[in-house]
């Protein structure tokens, strides 16, 4: 009888325990304070020609490619011609894994990209992902950046 009295407690501590795990994970990997993502080119306002080399640019933290677990790393993406996202934008806990025309993922642990983009204005801005694809917390992105491609 006492197995019984104690296997449902012990079952559903296990279960919230592995929905806690899940949450964390969604949540994203914890990040540096200080972390900012930038990026070095192109310069906010400037015209150029498609492909669009985009450098991308870290600071307080170190590139590794998706899938590789270290402390205080992660991979870029790109959000192009997206609303600018913030600490608080809805976006900061999704999975950003699939490629979308409008969300890149450089899972490789690519520091720049040649990015194809039809004649006119864009807007670029980085969001680092963790070794699962989620945002950090707290999340590590770019200012938002608008060029002009002729």
């Amino acid at each position: 009888m006492a197995f019984s009295k104690l296997a449902l407690p012990l079952a559903l501590a296990l279960s919230l325990s592995g929905v806690a795990v899940a949450q964390d994970k969604a949540a994203g990997a914890t990040a540096p304070a200080t972390a900012k993502a930038y990026i070095i080119s192109p310069k906010d306002g400037e015209t150029v020609s498609s492909p669009v080399v985009v450098k991308f640019g870290l600071k307080g933290m170190g590139i590794a490619p998706a899938g590789v677990e270290f402390d205080n790393t992660g991979h870029h993406h790109v959000l192009v011609d997206r609303d600018a996202v913030d600490a608080n934008s809805p976006m900061m806990k999704e999975y950003m894994a699939t490629d979308k025309p409008d969300l890149l993922h450089f899972g490789k642990g690519q520091t720049e990209a040649e990015i194809k983009l039809a004649p006119g204005k864009h807007t670029l801005q980085l969001v680092l992902g963790d070794t699962d694809h989620h945002p950090h917390n707290p999340p590590v992105y770019s200012e938002r950046i608008t060029i002009t491609v002729k």
